[in-house]
């Protein structure tokens, strides 16, 4: 399974997004969405799971929840934004959620993509709207095999 992983749309999508994200089979999104037709774009790709973030209105709450623990190929999966823990590390999502195989959070807008605890895989995509923080927007894509550890990586956005 090809999974295309996103993050802090904050209401824009790029277009190369969609060229990134051709031929995957799941998108995640991990709040700071924006609109609601933020998620209908991206549904035109694949299907979308998305959890809401700190700058979320009401509107985009009512249809996504705050966080989803879910498998996905097998693996247990946590997708959050990250604000409940103010500045989210990978080791702090990981304790407060220490069942997840796989931990995908946004909220920094700062990519990475390390391992925990030996063998918990953790991406933040980083973030794929307006500049912010003087980052660079990127996405993430990750492929899942029984039996093999998530193989993942950060794509720069133009």
């Amino acid at each position: 399974m090809r999974l295309g992983i996103i993050s802090d749309t904050h209401n824009l999508l790029r277009p190369e997004v969609f060229e990134i994200f051709k031929g995957v089979d799941r998108i995640l999104h991990a709040g700071d969405i924006g609109e609601p037709e933020i998620l209908l774009e991206l549904e035109t790709i694949a299907p979308v799971t998305a959890v809401w973030g700190n700058t979320d209105d009401f509107e985009m709450r009512a249809r996504v929840p705050e966080t989803v623990e879910t498998s996905i190929d097998g693996f247990a999966f946590l997708l959050v934004h990250g604000h409940q823990l103010g500045s989210p590390t990978p080791e702090g999502i990981n304790q407060r959620w220490p069942d997840a195989e796989v931990i995908i959070y946004g909220h920094t807008h700062r990519p990475l993509l390390t391992i925990v605890d030996q063998v918990v895989t953790v991406m933040n995509p980083g973030g794929a709207g307006p500049l912010r923080f003087g980052l660079p927007p990127s996405v993430g894509i990750m492929e899942l095999e029984a039996g093999i550890p998530p193989r993942a990586r950060l794509v720069p956005l133009e």
